[in-house]
């Protein structure tokens, strides 16, 4: 199965790809370079911390260009569900007890940053919310137990 992406996300990854492989890599190549010319290699603590750099950003390309490829992008704008909760969806749920309100979007695994209200697919939360409508009432488990939540709002942008 390919991993879902909303089109904004594989746009940023793929931005990120671009600054990897066009300044950051080129940069550290530079500083191996520079550290190199300073002798002993052994002793060298800015050659071997430009070399580890160099490990990440390497890998960190790799993994960008394996799920960029593998990915399945999915125009949320695009997507007419109503008030049903699917892939893609922003979601407003107001918490039962205290009515605070919080707004996720539930995005692919490699985009999800909790920070930005952006929930994996995959977590617990957005399983719960998949397939229920704007109305309905939700039971999501909580690290500090059992929460029951209300959906108020389910809007897609692209």
């Amino acid at each position: 199965m390919r991993a879902p992406l909303t089109s904004k996300g594989a746009l940023r990854l793929r931005a990120e790809l671009e600054e990897l492989k066009s300044v950051k890599r080129p940069a550290v190549i530079a500083a191996i370079a520079e550290a190199r010319a300073h002798g002993d290699l052994k002793e060298n603590a800015e050659y071997h911390a430009a070399r580890e750099q160099q490990g990440f950003i390497e890998g960190r390309i790799k993994q960008l260009e394996a799920e960029l490829s593998h990915a399945q992008v999915i125009d949320v704008s695009t997507l007419n569900a109503g008030s049903r909760v699917v892939f893609g969806a922003i979601v407003v749920l107001a918490d039962t007890e205290t009515d605070e309100e919080k707004t996720y979007q539930i995005v692919g695994d490699l985009e999800a940053d909790i920070k930005q209200g952006m929930i994996a697919i995959s977590s617990p939360v957005a399983r719960a919310l998949i397939g229920k409508h704007e109305g309905d009432a939700v039971t999501i488990d909580a690290p500090a137990g059992q929460r029951e939540y209300e959906i108020v709002g389910v809007r897609y942008e692209g």
